[in-house]
């Protein structure tokens, strides 16, 4: 080691025994998975409907005819078994956990498929939920998947980097609803995934508008969108805007979303294809 060393061997030509390589902190996959694309979905903070989006897109993926999967990363806050009405607990060998399957054939890891009681509550501490959440990628079964979301716990703190870190993520989707407070938050979202190196395929918002169903006329509920303004400033596409639909509510209440029907995120599908044929 030269005495002029600054521990920077990024900037450094020098080939010394003490020459360090970059850490990687990737949790291994499981032996037996197979799994083409990985994208995260990511929210600023909570209740701006990232599960829904998550869950509708994996539905819309799966109608494309594309083998789509679920890993359900919000160990604290796990919806999406709610929204397929799933209640099977998983099931495992000596190899590792299986996932289990929605009616339509998508496959799913929660935390819910695995505690004994799906109300009780997660109360547990940032290195045990971390270590969840790479089990539910290192010791899953995953059978030949195209497209894998990754429902990611909202916010930017310990559990979210966990994701970024653990799994090799092609992309994220960033989910933001239409109020002022909540743009600024999904700048931290942005920057997050920057910081990270994830690139992140675009934005869509939920609660966008209530449309009549008798005239079609479109109602702002939450104020003007600033969607745009956000998209402009990182340079990035807006794939979607889903309306407050009781309808969906409905769906997700009874546990069948893979019923739901609109086009509201056929963009966002043809980005998430997109960024699979490049794989």
């Amino acid at each position: 080691m030269s005495e002029n060393c600054t521990h920077d061997c990024s900037s450094c030509g020098e080939d010394c025994p003490s020459r360090q390589q970059p850490e990687s902190f990737l949790a291994p996959m499981n032996k037996m998975s197979k799994v083409k694309k990985v994208i995260g979905v990511v929210s600023g903070k909570g209740g701006v409907g990232k599960s829904l989006v998550t869950s509708m897109l994996a539905v819309t993926m799966q109608r494309r005819n594309l083998k789509t999967a679920i890993l359900d990363a919000d160990v604290t806050g796990p919806s999406i078994p709610k929204c397929f009405g799933m209640h099977e607990k998983a099931q495992g060998c000596e190899d590792g956990l299986f996932p289990v399957n929605t009616k339509t054939g998508i496959e799913v890891m929660s935390i819910n498929l695995l505690l004994e009681d799906e109300t009780s509550p997660v109360v547990w501490r940032g290195p045990v939920i971390a270590g969840v959440i790479k089990q539910f990628w290192s010791d899953v079964i995953w059978n030949e998947v195209d497209c894998m979301f990754v429902d990611l716990p909202p916010g930017t703190g310990d559990a979210p980097l966990t994701v970024f870190q653990s799994i090799p993520l092609d992309g994220i989707i960033i989910v933001t609803s239409p109020q002022e407070l909540v743009s600024m938050i999904v700048s931290k979202a942005v920057e997050m995934a920057q910081m990270m190196n994830v690139p992140v395929l675009g934005l869509i918002e939920n609660y966008s508008y209530v449309q009549c169903p008798n005239c079609g006329e479109r109602f702002k509920v939450f104020g003007e969108s600033h969607i745009d303004e956000v998209a402009a400033k990182y340079n990035l596409k807006v794939l979607g805007q889903l309306p407050l639909d009781p309808q969906i509510a409905s769906l997700c209440d009874r546990g069948v979303i893979e019923l739901f029907e609109g086009d509201w995120l056929e963009a966002a599908a043809d980005a998430v294809e997109a960024a699979h044929k490049e794989a």
